[in-house]
């Protein structure tokens, strides 16, 4: 329907409810000459007159009278339907599809959707978590993460933290192997390496090398395509690994794990949160979004200080100089 026969039926409804053309201008916020103009328009068009006027009264013909009874209950529900489109824009309940990768992302994601379904008890989480980079639009997604920006054309992208990736080992595999001093020596060591779940590729060491990214070629003793499988297999000490930094970074702190070559560790990208356009966006959306970005954006649980490293470094290789000390007496 054109908008200026939606207009025409309007005043026209609203004349006949309140048997005044100028009471019904005035509840429509039309001028009175607008009003008379929109009915003139609807008489023309449907080539019948709708109302017996007078200079005080107003009353419908028959066949306004039938216009009538047939358009007001379709111009009602109309006018229900925009009012519920302009109002779910403000509404806390229903689903909200989030997307994100399966590796790294997992243990971070949770206390966001936990802390917010708290809060909005009537919030329907639905996530989908995958490596690859789906279509953004197409599967409606409302709030996606990943590592780089989204590259889908509309999509706003906030940063959230950089995402390093560690060489490390356990302090049992450092004791039976001992541990490399340069990049070359990791030839001679036994190393996990990442298998990509969406690409099958075997995914190289990142490393920093005067001050450029580069590969670092390794022979792998152990190839998974499971982040947690292939931590289990670090900490454990049967290989070394280069893992995310929010993941190792817990084990890091604790002492099961020892970071290696510090000087060759790269920030490789960083994460982000994406979703579409801010006029648009329903309530639940926004506020998700301002949670994930409050609890992530620069989050110090997930990001290692090269202070931090060095110093969980340098108090292993104490500790493992004071255990072969020769015992005095």
């Amino acid at each position: 329907m054109a908008i200026n026969e939606l207009r025409s039926v309007s005043t026209f409804i609203k004349a006949a409810e309140l048997g005044s053309l100028r009471k019904a201008a005035q509840a429509l916020d039309f001028s009175p000459q607008a009003a008379s103009k929109a009915l003139a328009q609807l008489e023309k068009h449907l080539a019948v007159r709708l109302f017996h006027r007078t200079t005080r009264v107003m009353s419908l013909t028959d066949a306004g009278q039938r216009l009538f009874e047939d358009v007001q209950p379709a111009l009602l529900g109309v006018q229900r339907a925009l009012k519920k489109a302009t109002t779910t824009t403000d509404d806390f309940a229903g689903p909200l599809r989030i997307t994100g990768p399966r590796t790294t992302f997992q243990a971070m994601l949770w206390p966001v959707i936990e802390e917010f379904c708290a809060r909005y008890p009537d919030i329907q989480p639905d996530v989908l978590l995958e490596d690859r980079v789906d279509n953004w639009v197409q599967d409606r997604v409302d709030v996606g993460f990943r590592l780089g920006p989204s590259p889908h054309e509309g999509v706003i992208a906030r940063r959230l933290f950089p995402l390093q990736m560690v060489m490390c080992g356990a302090p049992s595999y450092f004791e039976r192997h001992g541990m490399p001093q340069s990049l070359a020596e990791l030839s001679n060591h036994r190393c996990s390496v990442f298998r990509h779940p969406a690409t099958g590729k075997l995914l190289p060491w990142h490393v920093q090398l005067e001050g450029q990214l580069a590969q670092q070629p390794v022979v792998p003793t152990l190839i998974s395509n499971d982040e947690i499988l292939e931590l289990h297999a670090v900490v454990s000490g049967a290989v070394l690994g280069q893992l995310a930094g929010p993941t190792a970074a817990p084990y890091i702190r604790s002492g099961q794990l020892i970071p290696i070559l510090l000087d060759h560790m790269p920030d490789i990208a960083s994460y982000f949160v994406y979703y579409g356009s801010r006029q648009s966006q329903p309530a639940r959306v926004r506020a998700f979004v301002d949670l994930a970005v409050q609890r992530l954006a620069n989050c110090p649980q997930y990001t290692l200080t090269r202070k931090e490293l060095a110093r969980a470094q340098s108090q292993w290789l104490v500790s493992k100089r004071m255990a072969n000390r020769p015992a005095t007496t």
